[in-house]
């Protein structure tokens, strides 16, 4: 299945950047386990839209 691109270059490299260091904050300075796993995987989700280049919740509101 292939879905068509909704966010522009920029974007895509700011969610990378975002979704890293979300990762890289999550890894070192979460003071319980939950909050480390939570900041993954919201670092990843984002990451991966980035690297995608679609985003599903912009995709529901309209955006092309």
């Amino acid at each position: 299945m292939f879905f068509q691109k909704n966010l522009p270059g920029i974007e895509r490299a700011i969610r990378i950047v975002i979704g890293l260091c979300m990762i890289c904050v999550g890894l070192m300075f979460a003071p319980q386990e939950w909050m480390t796993w939570s900041a993954m995987a919201t670092g990843v989700m984002a990451a991966c839209t980035g690297f995608i280049g679609f985003c599903p919740m912009c995709a529901m509101v309209g955006r092309k």
